[in-house]
């Protein structure tokens, strides 16, 4: 399947839905569920919100977002109150491959549109029973951004990269770490890692210790929106010169890029992450279309050239 026409598809279903005559408007609110699996804190999440709130205005959906804090109780239990307060969907971040899949499935047989974004199962489909999922492919995009820093600092056989983790158990950090490690592995380059945690100023301590440790790291990967946002000032404070890619995009990442500060960064369209799911539940609901999956993260790679295009939309559309 091509994806880009996919997506091109659903976005003009959307527009087309969203205007004609009203229409949406007039049909009784579709009631959603989004459930983020982090704290409002975390600025990433910020034009996921406001997607799916523009989505929810589109569409008349009501919608209710809700933070599980990174405890997987919590968001089983927000899981469980959405279905039995009897909403028609919930966008749910699938932060691991084990801890949701009954609650997810119980939603799904209780005849609730549940679609993924941001994080799926490893396994995908075949690992949970969510209808749809829209994000990025982490593990292919955490390989592409491998093998690029590897042709553009000539890392080679021998020699060792960092690579920091904000949750390393979670799905986001397994699929892109693995997708690192896979680069590396393919040229005999060795990845250290660590759990660097969400707190930022943590963060970049954990991770300018761990550089002053080794001075034998030759590269430094960014795995989630913490570490990258941090590793810059982490690799200044260590006293260290070297390149350093990551993840996802705040104001902080946009400027290492532009300064050279950061090799690259690798965009999921976080955006794209809240509207299409809320989009979705209402067409699902209302008329019976199937949820499509949707990858966010093609054309990911911003690198000095091309960051400049999305600064002035950081926060709000990316």
């Amino acid at each position: 399947m091509n994806l880009t026409k996919s997506k091109a598809a659903l976005l003009a279903g959307c527009a087309l839905f969203a205007t004609i005559n009203g229409a949406a408007a007039q049909d009784d609110p579709v009631k959603a569920t989004m459930i983020i699996y982090l704290d409002p804190s975390v600025q990433f999440f910020n034009p996921v919100v406001k997607g799916a709130q523009d989505a929810a205005a589109a569409f008349n959906v009501d919608l209710d977002v809700q933070y599980a804090n990174n405890d997987p109780v919590r968001q089983n239990d927000l899981i469980e109150s959405a279905v039995a307060t009897g909403v028609d969907g919930i966008a749910v971040a699938i932060s691991s491959s084990d801890a949701f899949d009954d609650s997810i499935c119980a939603a799904v047989e209780a005849g609730i549109v549940v679609i993924g974004f941001n994080n799926d199962d490893l396994e995908g489909a075949d690992g949970n029973c969510r209808q749809a999922y829209v994000g990025m492919d982490e593990f292919a995009s955490g390989y592409e951004l491998g093998n690029r820093m590897i042709e553009a600092f000539d890392l080679k056989e021998g020699d060792v990269v960092f690579n920091p983790r904000e949750i390393p158990e979670a799905s986001f950090a397994v699929a892109r770490g693995g997708g690192i490690e896979k680069a590396m592995s393919e040229h005999g380059i060795t990845v250290e890692t660590v759990r660097a945690g969400l707190d930022p100023a943590e963060a970049q301590n954990i991770m300018a210790q761990a550089l002053i440790a080794n001075p034998d790291i030759k590269a430094v990967f960014g795995t989630g929106s913490v570490t990258s946002t941090v590793g810059a000032g982490a690799i200044r404070d260590a006293g260290v010169d070297v390149p350093f890619g990551g993840f996802d995009l705040a104001v902080e990442i946009v400027d290492a890029v532009e300064s050279g500060a950061m090799f690259a960064t690798m965009d999921q369209q976080p955006y794209l992450q809240g509207y299409y799911p809320i989009a979705q539940i209402a067409m699902a609901a209302r008329y019976g279309l199937t949820p499509t999956d949707v990858d966010t993260g093609q054309g990911a790679f911003l690198n000095q050239e091309r960051i400049g295009v999305v600064k002035p939309f950081i926060g709000t559309y990316r």
